[in-house]
């Protein structure tokens, strides 16, 4: 890597070795590119091709070169008024056209764009704005239940720019401007030059810490990460559905990255709301090719499942969450090509399976390492990774003190075992998290909350089992003697009162005398794990219906 860039500075990012950056280099992984200069050949090439938002509070139907034209003077406007290269735009915005036009004129100012997940509550875009001190904000008035006029009016800083949509006429607060006013200069006429070794991305992803982890991106990095999940989906094919949130990093690259080395038609939908994915898909002819397990089984198990959505589907990639193997069965039976992979915010594509390996690898196994990545496993089977798609660190410096070694060797916080073919297989996660329908929940951070309940002596939060979203939080209390449990509803109005987003809650409850520990009294949650899954934990209070 160049010698560091004050953003990179900043954040005291690693530094990539250098005969890894010449290998890099040599093997075409990494170019001279940037996020803006890929933006316009890609949206110069798709040009009438259709772009539609299917949405019964934000629809939009028009073409990509309408939004690059939002997005040129999008970039024109704030380039005006003196946002240019390595300033932070960010963005919490549903699967909205919006979005779109944020995301590429941000890269056609050479901004490093930061998007979060359209769920995120007070407490974590609190921590994030203080983290990144953006220059630019852009939001909605408001989503669902949603009110982020009232969210963000105490948060933004004097000096941060902030645009909200001035939906149905609602009058937006003194610190706020209007998107639209972003949208009425002369296009901008080509992308600003960036360092292809600044920060392009930063992805806010929960972990295992309490506040959200900002992992941050290269132009390099992240290019290579766009050409390489380009290269696992298979050709051809109606376009694909995104329901996957754009503020969450596979939603943003599925949707406004891939598409441009696709020349493939966009189509997001802001609610995943099966029945009317599934009329979309029928009356839009669109395929359903891959995410979290979640997407997959809430389609097929909904009523109007039928033979001619499943002729949409004749591919299925899973990852970003646990893949039961009783899935990957199923879908096979219904003569779905499933195939599973393996990565993360830090490092997206580590591995992945072939639609033509053989089916019981593409069932049990998440695939052989992909071109230019290296896998290693230590003695108790800990994985680490590198590769030329791997971030270059965290906005917290201490985390990428410990995720990464000067070797650039990324620590993974996974344990797998690796077959005589190559073919890795996740065995169990050393990081505390759990995977809900592809989102990261932080245990840590829900058992703060938790321990704020009146009478809770002792909260442990794990992963459960569930056949939806392949993992759910379950909340494990003890109490204070002679102190009854909390109810699930008093649970829920709990956090809701605190600001969690409604997706990290707790969906089962299990009160327990005492916890499983360690000789020096550290609690041993991997047995709280199998308790849960053999269903022999001593007590289940209540479990909730499904958050999303």
């Amino acid at each position: 890597m160049n010698e560091a860039s004050p953003a990179a500075a900043r954040w005291n990012l690693r530094s990539v070795p250098p005969e890894l950056v010449a290998r890099y280099k040599a093997d075409g992984w990494w170019t001279d590119d940037t996020l803006g200069s890929i933006v316009a050949a890609g949206l110069a090439e798709l040009g009438n091709q259709r772009f539609a938002v299917h949405s019964t509070t934000r629809p939009f139907d028009g073409t990509f070169a309408e939004i690059d034209r939002a997005a040129r003077s999008f970039a024109a406007t704030l380039q005006a008024d003196g946002v240019g290269p390595g300033d932070v735009v960010v963005f919490q915005l549903p699967n909205w056209v919006e979005a779109a036009i944020t995301f590429w004129g941000a890269a056609y100012l050479g901004a490093t764009v930061v998007p979060i997940v359209h769920f995120y509550g007070p407490k974590e875009v609190g921590y994030i704005l203080d983290v990144i001190d953006p220059a630019v904000i852009v939001t909605p008035s408001s989503f669902g239940p949603i009110d982020f006029l009232a969210n963000f009016e105490p948060l933004v800083k004097e000096g941060q720019r902030w645009f909200a949509l001035s939906q149905d006429g609602t009058e937006l607060p003194a610190n706020a401007r209007p998107f639209e006013s972003l949208l009425d200069a002369e296009p901008l006429n080509e992308p600003l030059p960036a360092d292809p070794d600044s920060p392009a991305v930063i992805a806010f992803t929960s972990g295992t810490t309490s506040n959200p982890k900002g992992v941050i991106h290269t132009h390099r990095t992240i290019l290579c990460e766009t050409r390489q999940l380009d290269s696992m989906y298979p050709g051809g094919g109606p376009p694909p559905i995104t329901g996957a949130p754009v503020g969450h990093f596979i939603g943003m690259a599925n949707a406004l990255l891939i598409s441009l080395l696709r020349g493939q038609e966009v189509h997001l939908v802001d609610v995943w709301d099966p029945g009317a994915v599934l009329a979309v898909m029928k009356k839009e002819q669109l395929s359903m090719g891959g995410g979290a397990t979640f997407f997959f089984t809430s389609l097929l198990d909904h009523p109007d499942f039928s033979d001619e959505h499943l002729a949409l589907m004749p591919t299925g990639g899973l990852g970003g969450s646990t893949v039961p193997i009783a899935v990957m069965e199923r879908l096979a039976g219904l003569g779905i090509t499933a195939y599973r992979s393996y990565g993360s915010t830090e490092h997206p594509s580590i591995t992945r399976s072939r639609i033509d390996d053989p089916e019981v690898k593409r069932h049990t196994t998440d695939g052989n390492v992909l071109p230019g990545v290296e896998l290693r496993l230590d003695d108790e089977g800990e994985i680490s990774s590198r590769g030329p798609d791997l971030c270059l660190g965290y906005t917290d410096p201490e985390l990428t003190a410990k995720a990464f070694d000067a070797d650039g060797w990324y620590r993974t916080g996974d344990v797998g075992i690796v077959d005589d073919d190559g073919f890795l297989t996740i065995t169990d996660r050393v990081s505390d998290i759990i995977i809900r329908g592809g989102e990261n929940v932080s245990a840590q951070e829900v058992e703060e909350q938790l321990m704020g309940l009146a009478g809770v002596a002792e909260v442990c939060v794990v992963a459960a089992p569930d056949d939806k979203f392949g993992e759910h939080a379950a909340a494990v209390l003890r109490m204070l003697p002679d102190v009854a449990g909390p109810t699930l509803a008093t649970v829920r109005e709990h956090l809701a009162d605190v600001g969690l987003a409604k997706q990290k809650w707790p969906e089962s409850i299990h009160q327990v005398g005492d916890f499983p520990r360690t000789p020096s009294g550290k609690v041993q949650k991997f047995h709280l794990r199998n308790q849960i899954r053999a269903g022999v934990l001593e007590n289940q209070i209540g479990k909730a219906e499904h958050a999303r």
